[in-house]
């Protein structure tokens, strides 16, 4: 597999700041008595040690990793959106996954976005007020601090509070970003007023103050969950979404709650894995491509039949996923089945190195809806072995693109990862199954993956965006890690996905070698090459070599440091 070496596209003035306060050696002797954080962002990533060095565990720092990404990176997360904090304790190796996923508000049905005759109405469950799901990060903010960090909510809040009241000049992802959106913004007043510039997409040099988020964000830390879910800030949500057609109440958010929930945790090659449960898909998706996988030498294999297997893996256990997953409050999932390798061996019969099988073939199952690229992902590691990989999101990129009044809270449009109509095309003409329509208060089905990996001598801490193929995304990254690569591999190595239907490979430029493509071509494979996507970020902890390593993903603006 070829490894990318993509420019990045930072903003220096920030990132030289950020080096003189916190100097980057990446690979540093020690272990657990050092300390890495790899973030998207170099302002997130610097909050997080800011934290780390008053006294706080990693679950402050990713206290504070998440609220700065929510500023400094509002197209990927934010205070109007949720994630997955996949968490493990070192004092008692408890590991545990916070579930802050949006929620469905109570007066969401399965037919608000169609219309008369059944079809999808085109941008409405991903534009404004009405595609917003009930917001879950700040309720995961107020309950990591609580129940597993050593610091006051409100101090590990800091860094992102002064980032938004005082401002920060953007980089090149931001402008690109808001120039996609620059239209939806412009509907919305008070979108426009922060995001844009005089009413028009911002050049170079731009500084973003988000002076009422900054005010959204003391309410939280000041009040925890009920300074964002009742009082002021939830008062002005309901009325702003509720003026411009949304469908909050007052009790949508009080009845907001995160979830604790079991991880997934299988085995691949002696490797532990242990990744996010459903509503994630990702882990019940990785583990049973893993164990499709695990009865081939891939590292040996030529790399047409590598790439062939891979996808024919991917084929099968996204199959699984149109077909089974959900919010498990609603859906009985079949999560035993799905992770065991004796299922996973009756798939591999119908595996031939020889020739594609048709996704057609397989079922008539509905294929999930796009979920949006315009993720974010962080991990951390302390000097105690405290551990976070956290995956969160707004779903596209900023979101709905609404801004709730003067909450400065820009709203997801989650909605959207819903089955808009179970059987039905929604507006990219893909379809969904039952498993995942709407219904009140049910959690959409995501594929947002934060996970470790495990052997005697090495521990990783990985995730990243990218809609869905994240999964893929992890799996090719697992698959490096077996190989004994470091993470600067995992997080540049060339991509390509298949998620079932539609039944083509996506690959990056420069990710297959023209050989390759022809290869799997003739093995009855459609191809398509995409612009690069995914934004990794990564951790490895080399046990016997007193090694810690971190690193961002080539293709992102993110920092990845590791230190005393």
């Amino acid at each position: 597999m070829k490894t990318l070496h993509l420019p990045k596209q930072i903003n220096f003035s920030v990132l030289w700041f950020c080096l003189l306060a916190f100097p980057p050696p990446i690979t540093l002797a020690g272990g657990p008595r050092m300390a890495a954080i790899a973030s998207a962002h170099p302002l997130a990533t610097a909050a997080g040690f800011e934290i780390l060095d008053q006294g706080g565990n990693a679950f402050d720092a990713a206290v504070a990793v998440s609220a700065a990404l929510a500023v400094v990176e509002p197209s990927g997360s934010g205070l109007g959106g949720g994630g997955f904090w996949l968490l493990k304790r070192a004092a008692d190796d408890k590991e545990i996954i916070i579930d802050g996923r949006e929620t469905a508000p109570l007066a969401a049905h399965s037919s608000m976005y169609l219309d008369a005759q059944g079809n999808p109405i085109p941008a409405l469950s991903l534009d404004g007020p009405l595609a917003a799901g009930i917001p879950g990060l700040p309720a995961g903010l107020a309950h990591l601090a609580k129940k597993y960090g050593r610091l006051p909510l409100l101090k590990s809040l800091r860094p992102a509070i002064r980032h938004a009241e005082l401002g920060f000049e953007v980089g090149d992802y931001y402008l690109r970003s808001v120039q996609s959106k620059e239209a939806t913004l412009r509907r919305f007043p008070a979108s426009a007023e922060i995001f844009l510039d005089h009413d028009a997409a911002p050049k170079p040099g731009f500084r973003l103050v988000q002076k009422d988020l900054a005010a959204s964000l003391k309410r939280l830390g000041q009040a925890g969950r009920a300074g964002f879910y009742s009082g002021e800030t939830a008062a002005e949500l309901v009325k702003a979404v509720r003026e411009a057609g949304g469908i909050w109440t007052r009790e949508d958010l009080e009845k907001y709650r995160v979830v604790e929930r079991q991880p997934i945790i299988g085995q691949y090659r002696g490797i532990r894995i242990v990744s996010a449960p459903p509503p994630s898909s990702g882990g019940i998706v990785l583990l049973e491509a893993l164990n499709i996988l695990a009865a081939y030498d891939l590292q040996h294999a030529d790399p047409i039949t590598r790439e062939h297997l891979i996808i024919e893996a991917e084929r099968r256990a996204y199959r699984d996923r149109d077909l089974s997953l959900g919010d498990p409050g609603f859906v009985e999932i079949p999560g035993k089945q799905l992770t065991s390798p004796d299922y996973a061996a009756g798939l591999r019969v119908a595996i031939r190195t020889d020739r594609a099988l048709p996704s057609e073939n397989l079922s008539d199952a509905a294929s999930p809806a796009p979920q949006g690229d315009n993720t974010t992902h962080f991990s951390i590691i302390d000097r105690q072995g405290n551990q976070v990989a956290a995956t969160l999101s707004i779903n596209q990129s900023l979101g709905s693109g609404f801004v709730a009044g003067g909450t400065g809270v820009l709203l997801n449009d989650e909605m959207d990862d819903f089955a808009v109509s179970p059987g039905k095309p929604n507006a990219y003409g893909l379809v969904g199954g039952n498993a995942n329509k709407i219904e009140p208060g049910k959690r959409m089905l995501s594929s947002m993956s934060p996970t470790f990996l495990q052997t005697e001598d090495r521990v990783a801490i990985l995730g990243t965006p990218g809609g869905s193929r994240i999964i893929s995304m992890v799996l090719l990254g697992v698959l490096d890690f077996a190989e004994g690569h470091g993470p600067q591999s995992w997080v540049s190595v060339g991509r390509f996905h298949h998620q079932y239907l539609p039944d083509i490979v996506d690959y990056e430029p420069g990710s297959l070698t023209a050989e390759v493509i022809r290869g799997l071509e003739k093995l009855g494979h459609k191809l398509k090459a995409s612009k690069p996507y995914g934004n990794m970020q990564a951790i490895l902890w080399d046990k016997p070599k007193g090694l810690l390593e971190a690193a961002s993903d080539p293709r992102g603006e993110g920092a990845a440091w590791a230190r005393q």
